[in-house]
């Protein structure tokens, strides 16, 4: 059997390659290629994805698959060999129900969607955007079409990104979650609001630049293995075990979204940067789950990057970098500012207590795209209608409403709940991490974050993609997808700050 696993690790290696030099072209594409570039990108992207899952889908494959799945049963299942087997067996009988013409063309759409979306959201043109759109969505119920029987239409959207949960355990997850942040918000909402005018003022970008470097340096980003480019987007991406890069972008008058922003990708390139050398090149080298790896950029950012602790130690350097904007902030006005819980238009820039409840907003819609039950033509209108009820905004323009997330230009339906269910596993995780190092608070208070990434390399990173996201999560905390936690946080951390 061992010749059969070489065989079939060396055709895994081929196509792990292929989409790894599409994922190069697609980094390219979001940082340093001109506009004119789109439509050629868009056929080489296509390409490369027709090559890749062609070669994944291959008889060859499929039968060393069948010859090694009893081969599989009896090694120890948590070994690196039998979860190679399992988790492309998975992999591959789901790739073999879509047809490779599909995955080419939805790669062309996509790779021009996305430009055409990058030009049409800053002057709010939904109705440029909007037959691309119309197109994604009836690719994507196509899509879960070659899945029937599902239970639900949105199931194989899902799967794509948090295997094994289904859509049904997503709406329960988020039924026991929202009413409990709605009652927080309202206590809230009663109280006299934190002042954090000083974070909305003229910045130095460059300063905000060389302070997120030495941030993220210290949590342990690998600068030999990674880099660090402006992007519309935030975003990580990574290349194989040497080469794991991030984005953040600036905001003109503030500096919360390039600070946490930075934060928040570095969390994600810790844990791409932290999986097993041994699992390179195969479908294991990845995140457990999108709600995995959203654990580990929320971890850093919030729960590290907001934390009081943190800023002990950092807000004497941000105020040497800043002195004529913060010079005469305390620090116990800045914690309380760059905490401050508000409705707010931009998701990526949401207070800990509001953010899921955007999440709620785009899976609804989501739903009801694929179901049918909102054409893609009502899509602002019915943004907006929910921002108000959700949130208690009006957008003043799509650019800030349904324009606003990169999401859907790329085809990515299903995975905006993979953001609010990394908040529950974050604090799921946090709680067993301060179990594990009590000293936590005063380590992070010194500027020594190399315990903490220890402890997450052990527990979570190097595994990759060996495990289902549900058995990894019970595996290191006791128990499946829970928000208890969270709500424990929230109302302990919130409580704090305005008094509850």
């Amino acid at each position: 059997m061992l010749k059969e696993l070489d065989l079939l690790k060396s055709l895994l290696a081929e196509v792990s390659d292929l989409n790894r030099t599409s994922a190069v072209l697609g980094w390219d594409q979001q940082t340093y290629m001109p506009p004119g570039g789109s439509e050629d990108r868009g056929h080489q992207l296509s390409l490369l994805a027709k090559l890749a899952h062609e070669k994944f889908v291959s008889k060859k494959i499929g039968d060393l698959l069948d010859s090694l799945q009893e081969y599989g049963k009896q090694l120890d299942p948590d070994s690196n060999d039998a979860c190679l087997i399992r988790q492309t067996r998975h992999d591959y009988l789901k790739a073999t129900r879509v047809p490779t013409e599909w995955v080419a063309e939805f790669s062309q759409l996509t790779s021009v969607a996305q430009d055409v979306w990058v030009k049409s959201r800053p002057k709010s043109d939904f109705n440029a955007f909007r037959p691309h759109l119309e197109k994604i969505v009836e690719m994507r119920r196509q899509y879960s079409d070659f899945f029937k029987p599902f239970d639900h239409v949105y199931d194989p959207q899902l799967d794509d990104f948090e295997p094994g949960l289904k859509t049904a355990d997503v709406q329960a997850i988020f039924n026991e979650l929202r009413p409990q942040q709605v009652d927080l918000l309202k206590q809230i909402n009663a109280k006299p609001q934190v002042d954090d005018s000083f974070l909305k003022v003229k910045y130095d970008e460059q300063k905000q630049w060389d302070f997120g470097v030495e941030v993220i340096t210290a949590f342990g980003y690998d600068w030999q293995r990674g880099r660090q480019d402006r992007s519309a987007h935030p975003f990580t991406t990574s290349f194989g075990s040497g080469d794991t890069r991030i984005t953040t972008r600036f905001d003109q008058l503030g500096i919360a979204s390039a600070l946490f922003g930075t934060m928040h990708e570095c969390g994600h390139a810790l844990y791409d940067q932290g999986i097993s050398h041994e699992l390179n090149r195969t479908p294991l080298h990845d995140g457990a789950s999108m709600a995995v790896h959203e654990s580990q950029s929320r971890m850093w950012e919030n729960l590290v990057g907001r934390s009081q602790p943190f800023w002990d130690h950092f807000y004497g350097r941000l105020q040497k970098a800043f002195p004529a904007e913060l010079g005469n902030v305390p620090l116990d006005k800045f914690y309380k500012g760059i905490n401050k819980v508000e409705p707010s238009l931009i998701r990526t820039e949401a207070d800990e207590a509001t953010y899921n409840l955007h999440i709620m907003l785009r899976l609804e819609l989501e739903i009801m795209m694929l179901e049918g039950s909102l054409a893609v033509k009502d899509l602002p209108e019915a943004w907006n209608k929910r921002m108000e009820e959700y949130i208690g905004i009006t957008p003043p323009g799509d650019k800030d409403g349904c324009m606003q997330d990169i999401h859907w230009s790329f085809g990515g339906f299903g995975y905006f709940p993979t953001y609010a269910l990394g908040n529950l596993v974050s604090l799921q995780l946090w709680e067993c991490i301060q179990r594990d190092i009590p000293e936590l608070d005063k380590q992070i208070a010194g500027g020594r974050f190399s315990e903490l990434l220890a402890w997450l390399r052990e527990n979570v990173h190097q595994h990759g993609h060996k495990f289902e996201p549900q058995a990894l999560i019970q595996k290191i905390t006791g128990s499946k997808i829970d928000p208890n936690p969270y709500i424990r946080y929230l109302k302990r951390k919130f409580g704090e700050i305005y008094g509850l």
